[in-house]
């Protein structure tokens, strides 16, 4: 069953790419920055790929992927301006997400403040959640969206060059690999196996401590 649903996943992410193009790139990045878990590490690595068919291009990928993380971080934003930490902490289990994750982004933007939400989007796992903290703390929009769409464009033009030169070098790589695409789809479910475990890891820690 569980293989299933991560092969269904895989599918999903690369028919919605290769169907929808650069709306296609935006609309799974929003998913991502909503925190519903959908690795960016692969949604713009496969972007960068189909740049290197001619496809797509580089900076309308990224920038596809900016304006995505942008639209879903506003939804996370104002789930945590409107119902606040204890919101999060009871509902955020049914979409994966830790308490653990919670607290990791919490005193990123404690300790750094508003440019948190910039240097947050630099780093994998925080860059998920930092805007949670950041819609508590009541950020005014206009720096969020601005601080949350330059980090994530970095972000988005870094992974997508990495997906783009591997595409580049296929005829080298060929050899290790089949089909891009069936990569793709067994990063993605071992990084959603990772994320399930991870989560039910820190879930059982916590019952255990209570």
């Amino acid at each position: 069953m569980v293989e299933a649903i991560l092969g269904a996943l895989a599918a999903f992410v690369i028919h919605t790419i290769q169907s929808l193009g650069y709306t296609g790139v935006a609309l799974l990045m929003a998913i991502e920055s909503a925190c519903i878990p959908l690795p960016s590490e692969v949604i713009m690595p496969f972007s960068g790929y189909l740049v290197s068919t001619g496809e797509m291009n580089l900076w309308l990928v990224a920038l596809a992927g900016a304006v995505g993380c942008v639209l879903g971080s506003i939804v996370a934003y104002y789930v945590g301006a409107l119902g606040g930490r204890p919101f999060i902490e009871k509902y955020g289990r049914y979409v994966l997400i830790s308490r653990r994750d919670i607290e990791i982004a919490d005193r990123w933007f404690d300790r750094r403040g508003e440019i948190a939400v910039f240097v947050g989007r630099l780093l994998p796992v925080i860059r998920t959640f930092i805007a949670f903290p950041a819609g508590v703390a009541r950020m005014k929009m206009a720096p969020f969206i601005v601080y949350t769409f330059v980090g994530s464009y970095i972000w988005s033009l870094g992974l997508a060059w990495i997906g783009k030169t591997l595409g580049e070098n296929w005829d080298t790589l060929g050899v290790y690999f089949h089909r891009f695409d069936a990569v793709i789809g067994a990063v993605i479910v071992a990084a959603a196996a990772w994320w399930i475990w991870r989560h039910v890891r820190h879930e059982r820690t916590l019952g255990e401590r209570g």
